[in-house]
C-alpha cells in the first residue's frame, strides 16, 4: 500500500471546510511511519480534457493557487491509478476533492474531477476495458455519475444513507456481491459519514470493515486491483482516525 501525497496539498487555496488548515494534517500525523509515501505530478491539460471543458478549465484557472493545486490533486488521483494497474494498492491522500465536478460545472469543494480524470485516462489508454467506482461519502458524487452515464464500460455507485449504520454495510456488502466483473476496483473515499461528521453514523471500526469488503471484493474480482481517492470528511478530531481505519482494511 501506497499513499500518494505531496505537501502542496497543505496549502490554504480557498475558504472551504476541505481547504482548511490542519485538515490534511490530521490524516498525516494517523498515517506517517504506517507507509510509504510518494509524490505525484500536476495533471497535464490533455489529462484535464479528457472529462472537463475548456471553459472550465479557463474558469478554474482565475484562481492560479487553486488551479495549482487541483491539477496537482487530479495528478494525484492518476498516480494512484496507475500504481494499482501494477498491482500496488494506493491512496491519493489528495484535495480538493473532485466527486461534484462535471463536465461543464463544479460545486461542493470540488473543481476537477480527480477520480474520473485517472479512470478515463486509463480507459484511453487501453490499460483497461472496465471500471468499478464505489463512492461511499455522504454525498451522491454527481459529477462523476454525469461524466460517466454514458459511457458502459464505467460502473458508478454511491452508497446509500440512512440512519442504521448496520443497514448501510449490508447494502454495500449486497452491492459488491453482485457487481460483476471489471478490471480495477476505483474508490471515492469520502468520510463525512462518520459519526463525529457531518453524518453522524459511522463507527471508525466501520471504515475498516469498508476497506475490508472493498479489498476482498477486489482481490476476487479484478487481481487486487484498487485504489482509493480522499473526497470528504471534515471533522480534523476524527477524519484522521477513519481514514487510517479504512486502509487497515483496504491495504
Amino acid at each position: 500500500m501506497k499513499i500518494v501525497y505531496h505537501k502542496a496539498f497543505e496549502r490554504v487555496y480557498a475558504d472551504d471546510p476541505a481547504a482548511e488548515a490542519g485538515r490534511m494534517e490530521c490524516i498525516l500525523n494517523e498515517l506517517i511511519g504506517l507507509y510509504e509515501f510518494v509524490e505525484p505530478q500536476p495533471a497535464g491539460i490533455e489529462d484535464l480534457l479528457r472529462v472537463h471543458t475548456q471553459k472550465h478549465i479557463e474558469f478554474v484557472k482565475q484562481n492560479p493557487l487553486l488551479y495549482e493545486v487541483a491539477c496537482l490533486s487530479a495528478g494525484g488521483a492518476i498516480l494512484a491509478a496507475e500504481l494499482a494497474i501494477r498491482g500496488e494498492a494506493s491512496f491519493a491522500l489528495i484535495r480538493p476533492p473532485g466527486h461534484h465536478a462535471g463536465p461543464d460545472s463544479c460545486w461542493g469543494f470540488c473543481y476537477f474531477n480527480n477520480i474520473a480524470i485517472s479512470v478515463k485516462k486509463l480507459l484511453d489508454e487501453k490499460k483497461i476495458e472496465k471500471a468499478l467506482i464505489v463512492d461511499f461519502d455522504l454525498h451522491y458524487g454527481d459529477g462523476t455519475a454525469s461524466i460517466f452515464k454514458d459511457l458502459s464500460e464505467v460502473t458508478y455507485y454511491h452508497l446509500p444513507g440512512g440512519n442504521s449504520r448496520v443497514r448501510q454495510l449490508e447494502n454495500l456488502e449486497a452491492f459488491l456481491k453482485k457487481a460483476g466483473s471489471y478490471d480495477i476496483l476505483c474508490v471515492s473515499a469520502g468520510f463525512d459519514r462518520g459519526k463525529e461528521d457531518l453524518g453522524g453514523i459511522l463507527e471508525i471500526e466501520d471504515y475498516r470493515i469498508i476497506g475490508q469488503l472493498l479489498k476482498e471484493v477486489s482481490r476476487k474480482t479484478c487481481g487486487g486491483r484498487r485504489f482509493a481517492v480522499l473526497e470528504g470528511g471534515y471533522s480534523h478530531r476524527v477524519l484522521g482516525k477513519n481514514v487510517k481505519s479504512f486502509l487497515e482494511g483496504f491495504g
